[in-house]
């Protein structure tokens, strides 16, 4: 007689300490980043000069619809960092590949896996900092927020974790796809270009039809969509697309980008670690070291 096969716990028990090995790896990261000056510094930056602009901005109207400029941007802002972080995600995965740091990750067991689980622990949690320090002075700054009761606060959950799943793997992506720090500034055109046509900073019912249905192709418009549904009251709905929050179009788009990304970027991190050796890294060094100033 024999025993049937069970292919559930091998599974069970190489992702479990993969998981572990990634959380522990990622919060030791995180809570370096708020222990260096220089990171610390660049964790209250941004929120800080958001807060300056959105104060100034707190009693100028848009249009004849009633709502302060600063009101209506402040939730597009949300999204917008949580958009930021493709950008953060591909910056870390470069340099630790320049330095030898990926390398050294996959000559250990599941090497590779750990090490992309302890990048989202650490740049999400971050990200999650960063948006803390922004909306807790944001509400007490910005007046006609619509954040009243707990259906608020659970839109603002659900869009803040499917938002990081929706482009935490497309900035994997990028970072495995450019070779160096210097070629990161390439990952920043198309993510600002997403930005500046996402109705974050305006409306997008003021931009052409081209424009709006481009826009609606993208993460950053559903984030900070999303963001708006959570933060403002419903009367400013009529601002937004066919007048509608559209939060189940919302699920629909950022699930997709984030079943996309979840199920590519795996596959391209393997590949890079694969193409990964010490002559390659020493290569990077050499070039890095004789680049000018």
């Amino acid at each position: 007689m024999t025993t049937p096969v069970r292919t559930a716990l091998p599974v069970r028990r190489t992702a479990l300490p993969v998981l572990r090995t990634g959380c522990r790896r990622g919060l030791v990261e995180l809570r370096q980043s708020f222990t260096n000056g220089a990171d610390l510094v660049s964790h209250f930056l941004w929120p800080v000069l958001m807060l300056v602009v959105l104060f100034f901005l707190r009693d100028r109207e848009y249009g004849s619809s009633g709502f302060p400029l600063g009101t209506l941007a402040l939730p597009s802002i949300l999204g917008m960092n949580v958009a930021m972080g493709m950008v953060s995600m591909s910056q870390v995965l470069t340099a630790d590949r320049e330095d030898g740091t990926l390398l050294r990750a996959r000559a250990t067991p599941h090497g590779v896996r750990g090490y992309l689980v302890g990048k989202v622990v650490s740049v999400g949690g971050g990200l999650l900092a960063d948006l803390a320090i922004l909306l807790v002075p944001g509400l007490l700054l910005i007046d006609g927020l619509g954040v009243d009761g707990a259906a608020a606060w659970l839109t603002l959950a659900w869009v803040l974790v499917l938002g990081m799943l929706a482009t935490l793997p497309i900035g994997a992506v990028l970072g495995a796809v450019f070779t160096s720090t210097r070629a990161q500034g390439l990952v920043q055109l198309p993510v600002l270009g997403m930005i500046g046509i996402s109705g974050i900073f305006y409306p997008v019912t003021a931009l052409p039809e081209w424009v709006q249905w481009l826009a609606q192709l993208t993460p950053v418009y559903w984030l900070g969509l999303g963001m708006r549904s959570a933060l403002l009251p419903e009367s400013a709905v009529g601002l937004e697309l066919g007048e509608s929050w559209r939060q189940v179009e919302a699920v629909g788009v950022l699930g997709v980008w984030a079943v996309v990304g979840l199920l590519v970027a795996p596959r391209v991190l393997r590949g890079m670690a694969r193409r990964e050796s010490g002559s390659a890294v020493a290569a990077r060094r050499a070039r890095a070291l004789s680049r000018p100033g």
